[in-house]
């Protein structure tokens, strides 16, 4: 009986592990894990070594993979169990990622080397992020290996920021499928996370490098930030195109930002001059924020808005040049974290003549 091409592999089945590794052997630059494996076309055809072969042909010369498979199917049966509470969504990635093997087989080799051959989720975003951003003259082996130490040297920190930006595109936006989609295809979320390399870097007095990072970063994702600004967890960059955030500028927890949003300084001032935005913060699609200003936790921007004076906590600011929705003594004070809900039009129904 043949067995159903893309399906995971259950236990019973383990036992072919050893074999997937030795059809392999002549592409020493590709080494599957377990979970891989589990991916792979199973077929009772003869010649299924064959199309195993052309889907994972690796495309890159340079391109770096994580773990072989063991050579003992015995110890290889804990590999598919569920990891440890840390690496839960590492392990739904890797799910979501054989789950789209099975509806689209023509993605194979790009999920295998993605996805289904890292162990972890730091080695996977190096990986990934390494061939995003390089280019004729910058390997992705040299970023690969340069990512990597970034991530394993911060003792963890960048990889629990891009877990919960993650979770924050997940549930604030609803184009967002899957998390493996995010992972490989949301350009916001790839701009944050080589911006903290980036930053780890130029805290680090390694400013050559983390100019170089930002300047593919903008080339690569249409998102500027400088390697000096400060930016928390729970980040969400809604389509990301355009964004620029200053030197200075210091951005909150669980902040969300649309496109062609700019923090910028005024022009004139020098030292400390972009804006800080508080936790909770939503701001709307082509706002501008200038100078070293305060945006208060929970606030809302709306969109085209001009910001150029600080903005109170839970307070509402919309227009050209910005203006507190209730006014400047008495502000409507908002009950919900703007960044959470996503809504950039209740403010409109404060405006008693607002016709169109």
């Amino acid at each position: 009986m043949n067995l159903p091409l893309y399906r995971p592999l259950s236990r019973l089945h383990m036992s072919f592990i050893p074999h997937f590794s030795s059809l392999f052997s002549p592409f020493p630059d590709l080494h599957l894990s377990p979970m891989a494996a589990a991916c792979l076309p199973l077929s009772s055809d003869p010649n299924s070594s064959l199309k195993i072969l052309k889907f994972c042909r690796p495309t890159f010369s340079d391109h770096l993979s994580s773990l072989s498979i063991s050579p003992n199917p015995q110890n290889t049966h804990d590999s598919l169990l569920p990891p440890s509470s840390d690496s839960d969504l590492w392990f739904l990635i890797r799910q979501e990622a054989c789950s789209d093997v099975e509806q689209e087989p023509i993605l194979s080799n790009y999920y295998i080397t993605s996805i289904l051959t890292h162990a972890s989720m730091d080695k996977a975003l190096a990986n990934h992020l390494s061939i995003k951003l390089s280019n004729s003259s910058l390997p992705s082996s040299t970023l690969f290996q340069l990512f990597s130490d970034v991530l394993t040297d911060d003792g963890g920190e960048i990889l629990r920021c891009a877990v919960r930006d993650l979770k924050a595109v997940k549930e604030r936006d609803p184009a967002c499928i899957s998390y493996v989609q995010c992972f490989l295809n949301y350009k916001g979320f790839l701009a944050v996370q080589s911006h903290r390399i980036a930053h780890k870097l130029w805290s680090e007095g390694r400013k050559v490098l983390a100019m170089l990072i930002q300047n593919r970063v903008s080339e690569a994702f249409a998102v500027d930030i400088h390697p000096g600004a400060k930016i928390g967890c729970g980040i969400l960059l809604d389509h990301a195109t355009g964004v620029v955030v200053g030197e200075t500028a210091v951005i909150g927890n669980d902040v969300s930002i649309l496109h062609h949003v700019t923090l910028g300084g005024t022009g004139k001032d020098s030292g400390d001059r972009h804006p800080k935005i508080g936790d909770g913060v939503l701001i709307g699609a082509g706002t501008c924020i200038l100078g070293n200003i305060k945006i208060g936790d929970g606030a809302k921007i709306g969109a085209g808005s001009v910001v150029l004076k600080d903005v109170p906590p839970r307070t509402t600011a919309v227009g050209n040049p910005a203006r507190l929705i209730g006014g400047k003594v008495n502000p409507i004070k908002l009950d919900k974290t703007p960044s959470f809900t996503m809504d950039h039009t209740s403010h409109i129904n404060e405006w008693s003549d607002y016709v169109i």
